[in-house]
């Protein structure tokens, strides 16, 4: 027995070397130590257990802690992530997100779940509902004043190229209506408190509104973020006919670059400093005096250094504080 657990552990070591199993099959994060035994991969930790929520697809143990079988590891010889990629991720449509290890959990285990349990990519064009460039459906919206999530009625047409949301979910005319390339979306789970929250940003006279939206079920609120990036995908597709699918999806949605709390002086630099929340979207600097405000109390457009912009270090002579910069213009 011992001689056999051996050749198993050594057939593993070898398994797990190969350069296609170096990095997790569903988030990329280098050294993956743990395989599911049924799909034939190798996985780090965080989506190890995404897949122990799936016993009935997914098998999982650890490389270094558990005992294998001679089946077991003559399966997974045969196998590996490369096999699995080219077989659950054949057909994955270019505007879908592929999440890294980075993101949050929402994002991969729908990730995980779209390619195992549900297999949406192993036909081409497969009809999913996040693919057929419309969604009308109920998401819980945080109200603009009173902070309240209330259940509202969304509108996403590729047809008409833009989104709308209804106040009451039997209303004709909609609260609002955003083209569609202004809007971006991220999930924001820790921001808002919420496993499932997405935060929506739009262009409203050259300002920017935020919507913080959330569903209870995971799938529903990924299938939105990514239909957002389906129709927004097909508009660029017309709009830059000659640019190539991999140009486009870097214009699909974004996340910030930068949140979180500064202290900040008014204007004319003599008013006391006031804690407030930050955010740094691409060269668009805005602050809020909460993290879900619908709007910033200002926003500032970061233009390049040939344009006389830079940062400073340091404050005005005669501010007294620990640690600073200035934006100059």
């Amino acid at each position: 027995m011992a001689a056999e657990d051996e050749k198993n552990a050594n057939l593993l070591q070898e398994v797990w070397k190969r350069e296609e199993n170096a990095k997790c099959a569903d988030c990329g994060e280098p050294d993956p130590g743990w395989v599911s035994c049924t799909l034939g991969i190798f996985i780090c930790f965080e989506c190890s257990e995404i897949h122990h929520k799936i016993p009935y697809i997914s098998e999982v143990k650890s490389v270094k802690k558990h005992r294998w079988e001679e089946s077991q590891m003559q399966f997974l010889a045969q196998h590996g992530n490369a096999l699995a990629k080219a077989t659950y991720e054949a057909h994955v449509p270019a505007y879908y997100y592929r999440p890294a290890h980075s993101d949050c959990q929402v994002l991969r285990e729908q990730w995980i779940r779209a390619k195992y349990e549900r297999k949406e990519f192993l036909e081409p064009k497969k009809e999913v509902l996040y693919s057929n460039g419309l969604k009308d459906g109920i998401l819980w919206k945080r109200g603009r004043d009173n902070g309240l999530y209330q259940p509202r009625r969304f509108l996403l047409s590729e047809k008409e190229r833009c989104l709308k949301y209804f106040v009451k979910l039997d209303a004709k005319e909609p609260k609002i209506e955003v083209k569609i390339d202004t809007v971006n979306a991220m999930f924001q789970p820790e921001k808002m408190g919420h496993s499932n929250g997405l935060q929506i940003t739009y262009l409203k006279d050259n300002k920017t509104r935020n919507i913080f939206v959330y569903h209870e079920d995971g799938k529903e609120i990924v299938d939105w973020f990514n239909t957002i990036r389906a129709v927004k995908f097909q508009h660029l597709k017309v709009a830059f006919p000659g640019a190539s699918d991999e140009e486009l999806k870097t214009r699909l949605t974004r996340n910030f670059l930068r949140e979180g709390y500064m202290e900040k002086t008014g204007p004319k630099q003599k008013e006391s400093f006031k804690k407030r929340w930050f955010s740094l979207d691409h060269r668009r600097l805005m602050y809020f005096k909460d993290p879900l405000d619908a709007f910033a109390k200002g926003e500032v457009f970061l233009g390049s250094e040939e344009q006389g912009y830079a940062v400073i270090k340091g404050l005005p002579r005669g501010t007294q504080v620990e640690a600073n910069f200035k934006l100059k213009h």
